[in-house]
């Protein structure tokens, strides 16, 4: 792994740090710069962090949020927290809205120099069209036109952090937004954690779609990486009180991030499940192509639907986003901020597949200790 030039941040406060990927900025922040750490989360995390002052409080209070920050006087907001993609709605607008716009006046009016929002790649996608090359310039997708409400919050979140970037009742507040596609790696509790359960339920056999489409993955040391670079890049122009020339500017920007290494949609998932052990061949993989698969998804809906039973193991959503292509541009966060992904991808994966299986097991013997406890 590369050295990256050291910065000091100041104080920094992280958002959602009991959550897998703020604790790992909360772990690599200070391998890379000096910085005060905080962690805001409203629960408290598993494990605590040496040199981590840590804050429970509810992102969307107000009182909390503006008492916690006049005592912090962070100079760096680092907002990572939000609820899982598949919380209810309200949860979801909440949070991401609500919180995002209650954290962005307490951080102002706290006096905090620069605040960077981590987004999602996705919001410039569909989830219908192929993305191939996609760069910042594409336009946000919001509303009706947005199938994921999970990224819908995400979008009008971001929307509002660029908004309040030098905003008129505090000039000197800089902000911008980290997007990155797919996060993954060592504390994950999503990606991983959700393709290994499809290796428990026996998926490794099925293949939806003919694997020609590329997607692009961040392993989560190159996600925190970016958002120190931003960071350090805000904090520079908040000493030199300049505004860049466009080719150079970083406040009031959005930075899409990958791991640079886009890879067959299908090959990704197997290199997890081959890390975690499945040894399935590709004469044992049977493939349903995507026309025959959506037919099969669009089934299951209705009758779950008709039947009132939830929400069914295959929609349509999933099968347009496993046959669709996610290539991004990333040469804006090259330019701008210096990033360059400090993880391969393989590497990454190996290492957070081998983290996810020790959780596993650690959660397995503590719930089967708890059994144990329970019986006498």
């Amino acid at each position: 792994m590369a050295v990256p030039e050291h910065h000091n941040l100041g104080k920094v406060i992280v958002t959602g740090g009991s959550g897998g990927f703020a604790s790992q900025v909360l772990k690599l922040l200070p391998q890379w710069g000096s910085a005060a750490l905080h962690s805001l989360d409203i629960r408290e995390p598993a494990t605590y962090l040496d040199g981590v002052t840590y804050h429970i409080a509810d992102l969307t209070d107000k009182v909390s949020m503006r008492r916690i920050l006049d005592e912090v006087k962070p100079d760096v907001v680092v907002h990572t927290a939000s609820p899982r993609f598949d919380s209810p709605r309200e949860v979801l607008f909440k949070v991401n809205v609500g919180g995002t716009r209650t954290l962005v006046q307490a951080a102002k009016d706290a006096g905090a120099k620069c605040f960077v929002y981590t987004s999602s790649a996705s919001v410039i996608s569909d989830a219908m069209t192929d993305l191939i090359g996609a760069d910042e310039t594409y336009p946000l997708i919001v509303g009706e036109r947005q199938p994921e409400y999970y990224t819908h919050t995400k979008a009008l979140a971001e929307s509002y952090v660029l908004s309040q970037n030098r905003a008129s009742d505090a000039p000197e507040f800089l902000t911008c937004a980290i997007r990155p596609s797919g996060i993954f790696g060592v504390g994950d509790l999503v990606t991983l954690p959700l393709m290994l359960d499809s290796l428990d339920k026996g998926a490794t056999k099925f293949q939806l779609g003919s694997n020609q489409n590329l997607h692009d993955f961040t392993e989560n040391t190159n996600v925190a990486y970016a958002h120190y670079l931003a960071a350090a890049a805000l904090l520079r122009q908040h000493a030199n009180a300049s505004v860049l020339c466009s080719e150079e500017k970083v406040d009031g920007e959005a930075f899409i991030i990958t791991n640079d290494e886009p890879r067959h949609f299908w090959d990704f998932v197997r290199t997890v499940w081959r890390y975690a052990g499945d040894q399935t061949r590709p004469d044992q993989i049977w493939t349903i192509q995507r026309p025959t698969a959506l037919m099969i998804a669009g089934a299951l809906e209705w009758v779950f639907w008709a039947l009132r039973l939830g929400d069914p193991p295959l929609t349509r959503l999933k099968v347009r986003l496993s046959c669709m292509t996610r290539r991004f541009c990333i040469d804006k966060a090259k330019e701008r901020l210096g990033y360059k992904p400090l993880v391969r991808l393989d590497e990454g994966l190996r290492v957070g597949v081998e983290d996810c299986l020790k959780r596993r097991l650690l959660e397995k013997d503590n719930g089967a200790e708890g059994q144990k406890q329970k019986s006498h």
